[in-house]
């Protein structure tokens, strides 16, 4: 399932960035000492006690500002605390609180969602430092010092202690987001899979603004389609509304388990729809490209294979793709989806045996040897999976920077042709032997 996401919020230059990189392990967000630095959302996968999530860093909040650009920064900091699991809510120890920090905190108590309080810049503890801090009525402060690395665990246990009690709380089910291009028929499709008019459903652009999750049960089953706004090039966004619809399905396809890429047949695949398929595999996200408006082609015996001939060659950088042809107006294949999805799911999910991934590798490397570089060839020691949601392989090798690319797409060909990963990208990363003995 996705990882929860912690978004971090608060007024401009309390240090939210300092925190997102000393979590992250590595300079991501950029610091400086003024306000504004940090405009859009970042985010970066972590883990801590155990529990993989995604955090990400948001601009600072100005709710009283007319500046165009603060808007935009508390903007995008509000579609981030929408989707946000838990959130980490950030003051200045050294300023104290201010009427931003105020309006803030009344906003994120209406928003009814885990907050941690989070106070930064307190280099020398001490309880009196922390006390007007109640005020804001968000519960207990925490002390940090995000410069030196202090009072960063108490506040990953604390967000970390809500995910646990989520888990309990409710029966997963299987997150499918329908992206694609405006008028495609994600919203048809969606209706069709609930077999209901959940969504409004019209030939004009842009009908649906926000992504709208709905569960439902099918044959024992549990899931929940989330339908989302169509994703236009960025030149061809008209208004601030649609701009933070498409922001909000870009967020859809993070938090989704399967990603269902819906193209309409009569246009083709686009450029635009190469672009979203790509942020899809960039996620990491099992996917189904979904070829819509099946019913109103013209074919003969060679229809379908002219248009996989075409998927092939666009979709060159991920040749693991699974396609299907349907019409969600007929409801044509319809019924296959969620199966199919549940399928490309499970591909994800799927391990490799340490001990035959091992010998599969070994025998791939003695039939083509790495290519020599400065006079060196790669060695591999020992791989192992370590992950899933994308299965993820790890070669421990005697020099990482002799893998080229090409030798690691002809691995990942190798474990391909072994092993069903289709619909689901993998990854293959390098990591020197005496780094981790």
């Amino acid at each position: 399932m996705a990882n929860p996401l912690v978004a971090i919020v608060g007024r401009p230059n309390v240090g939210k960035s300092t925190f997102f990189n000393k979590v992250a392990g590595r300079k991501i967000s950029i610091t400086e000492d003024r306000p504004g630095v940090t405009r859009d959302r970042i985010y970066v996968d972590c883990e801590w006690r155990g529990k993989p999530f995604t955090l990400v860093d948001t601009g600072g909040i100005e709710l009283k500002s007319e500046d165009t650009m603060w808007i935009h920064i508390a903007r995008q900091a509000e579609v981030a605390i929408e989707t946000a699991d838990v959130i980490l809510f950030f003051t200045d120890g050294m300023e104290g609180l201010t009427t931003s920090d105020y309006d803030v905190a009344d906003k994120l108590r209406r928003c009814k969602k885990p907050v941690v309080l989070v106070v930064n810049k307190i280099d020398d503890y001490s309880p009196d430092k922390l006390f007007e801090f109640y005020s804001l009525g968000l519960g207990e402060p925490y002390a940090v010092s995000s410069e030196h690395s202090q009072g960063i665990g108490d506040v990953l246990d604390e967000a970390v202690s809500y995910f646990e009690k989520g888990e309990t709380e409710e029966v997963e089910s299987l997150k499918i987001a329908v992206v694609g291009k405006p008028n495609a028929g994600k919203s048809s499709l969606v209706n069709k899979l609930l077999g209901e008019d959940r969504s409004i459903v019209t030939n004009i652009a842009g009908t649906t603004r926000d992504a709208i999750d709905t569960t439902f049960d099918r044959n024992g089953k549990k899931y929940t389609i989330i339908d989302t706004a169509g994703i236009r090039r960025k030149r061809s966004v008209e208004d601030d509304v649609e701009y933070y619809s498409v922001l909000r399905a870009f967020d859809a396809v993070r938090r989704a388990d399967v990603c269902m890429l819906v193209v309409d047949c009569n246009e083709g695949l686009t450029e635009q729809d190469v672009k979203i398929i790509g942020y899809v595999h960039e996620q990491g996200k099992p996917s189904l490209i979904v070829m819509n408006k099946w019913d109103v082609i013209e074919k003969d015996t060679h229809t379908i294979l002219r248009f996989e001939e075409k998927l092939k060659q666009d979709l060159k950088f991920m040749d693991y793709y699974k396609s299907v042809y349907i019409s969600a107006k007929t409801g044509q294949r319809t019924e296959k989806l969620l199966s199919l999805a549940e399928e490309v799911y499970a591909h994800a999910n799927f391990r490799v045996p340490t001990g035959a991934l091992n010998d599969l590798l070994m025998d791939a490397m003695r039939i083509s040897e790495p290519p020599s570089y400065l006079g060196r060839r790669m060695k591999m020691y020992y791989a192992s999976q370590v992950a899933v949601c994308p299965p993820m392989f790890v070669l421990f090798v005697n020099d990482d920077r002799l893998l080229h690319f090409s030798y690691q797409r002809y691995l990942e060909n190798v474990i391909r042709d072994a092993y069903d990963f289709t619909g689901t990208p993998i990854r293959i990363q390098v990591r020197n032997k005496k780094e981790d003995q």
